[in-house]
């Protein structure tokens, strides 16, 4: 059942907002980790190279969208490992007009151009999950995706939350968005994430043909205050789970939107 996940996802995982300059880089780092070391998305030469509190030299991974972008990881209890990350970068605050990835790496058939909107426009990026908390058999070169190889360090409980920790990190989506007020949220997605997502009442629009961009993707849409509306519906425990059972909308005066 949807509520018994959704309770076992609590139980095991709890949401961190990386607020400030220490847990930034636990994101960057978790980045290179799945982009660089796991998965090959992005190449090491763009990253940068620091050094540890015990002198062990280590890289992380950042974009210039960083600069314009709010992030939250996903850490698991027991253990207090980083398993995932997602950021949401945000409007461009001198110049609506300023481009989102989406738009450089994909043929979009219903940009977002309207002023109004675009100054509550975001973009979804960087979701990533760390191997060690995949699952499925031949989703280790996905980001999202969820080896064998965590079976013998879980309990049954936590192996059957696994494959769903993007509902956990579409929570910390949610809760960007509305710390931001944002309306509308761009989204370049794995086909296999978006019809995951589908099934929890999370419903993207497709605004394009799907584009090679670290694999096959497709480009969204989705609408802060219909996909809620949308959720209540379809999956209650779901939006429970995205709302924190209605306080946050009450904490941000978003009622309205649903």
């Amino acid at each position: 059942m949807v509520a018994d996940l959704i309770s076992a996802l609590n139980r095991y995982f709890e949401l961190v907002h990386a607020s400030n300059d220490e847990l930034r880089m636990q994101v960057y780092r978790l980045r290179y980790q799945v982009y660089v070391l796991e998965t090959g998305f992005e190449p090491r030469d763009n990253c940068r190279a620091g050094i540890d509190r015990d002198g062990s030299p280590f890289l992380w991974e950042e974009d210039e969208f960083d600069r314009r972008s709010d992030h939250y990881l996903l850490r698991h209890r027991a253990t207090g490992l980083y398993a995932a990350t997602a950021r949401l970068i945000l409007p461009y605050p001198e110049d609506g007009s300023e481009p989102f990835p989406i738009e450089a790496h994909c043929d979009l058939e219903q940009p977002v151009t309207d002023k109004a909107i675009r100054s509550r426009l975001g973009e979804i990026s960087r979701f990533a999950v760390s191997k060690a908390f995949k699952k499925r058999i031949g989703e280790a070169g996905t980001l999202a995706g969820v080896t064998e190889d965590v079976e013998r360090y879980f309990e049954e409980g936590e192996r059957r939350v696994l494959p769903h920790l993007s509902l956990g990190l579409f929570a910390a989506v949610m809760r960007m968005v509305h710390a931001h007020d944002i309306s509308h949220g761009y989204a370049v997605m794995e086909p296999a994430l978006k019809r995951l997502l589908g099934r929890f009442g999370v419903v993207f629009e497709q605004i394009g043909p799907e584009a090679n961009y670290h694999g096959q993707r497709v480009p969204c849409l989705i609408t802060a205050g219909d996909a809620l509306a949308h959720i209540k519906t379809a999956a209650p425990p779901v939006w429970d789970l995205i709302t924190d059972s209605g306080k946050l909308l009450a904490e941000h005066d978003m009622e309205s939107i649903i």
